[in-house]
């Protein structure tokens, strides 16, 4: 690290501490005693969704948890919940080392989160996700439920979202 007083490019490491979603470090430089704060954060790549029609945009956690929300309206699901689903979409790609998501993908990861939490839920996300035009499609996903045995969870001594 250069110091910022003399140039000097060695520096020594006084104190560390967590600051924000950063690490503060307090600074002093070997050559003329100086002392300065640098912050260090973690870079993270920036992700591109692949829309259906092969068109990109970055990927956008805020309409990714507006999406989740208006599935589960009225349903005891709780802020947190929403949140480790769009954590666990953000995390499988950083992980992966993945920059390009395509929209199938992302639906798939919050199907799959969804349909242990919540069956009705899910199957609204599905509705629209899947783009269902008519009624054999909700019945398929409502026997696919069936099959598996998803049955509701009572999850109602958890905070519920609601409008």
């Amino acid at each position: 690290m250069k110091c910022p007083f003399c140039g000097f490019e060695d520096s020594k490491v006084v104190d560390s501490r967590p600051a924000d979603d950063k690490i503060r470090r307090r600074r002093e430089c070997i050559k003329c005693t100086g002392r300065f704060t640098t912050y260090e954060a973690v870079e993270v790549p920036l992700l591109m969704v692949q829309k259906r029609d092969g068109t990109f945009e970055p990927f956008d956690r805020n309409k990714l948890i507006k999406g989740i929300f208006s599935a589960i309206k009225k349903r005891p699901i709780t802020i947190d919940q929403v949140s480790e689903i769009a954590d666990y979409v953000e995390n499988h790609y950083a992980n992966a080392l993945q920059m390009i998501a395509e929209t199938r993908e992302i639906g798939d990861l919050v199907l799959n989160r969804l349909r242990g939490i919540d069956p009705i839920s899910y199957i609204r996300f599905a509705s629209v996700y899947e783009d269902f035009t008519d009624i054999a499609s909700f019945v398929e996903v409502i026997s696919e439920l069936e099959k598996q045995g998803v049955q509701e969870t009572d999850v109602s001594n958890e905070t519920e979202i609601s409008e």
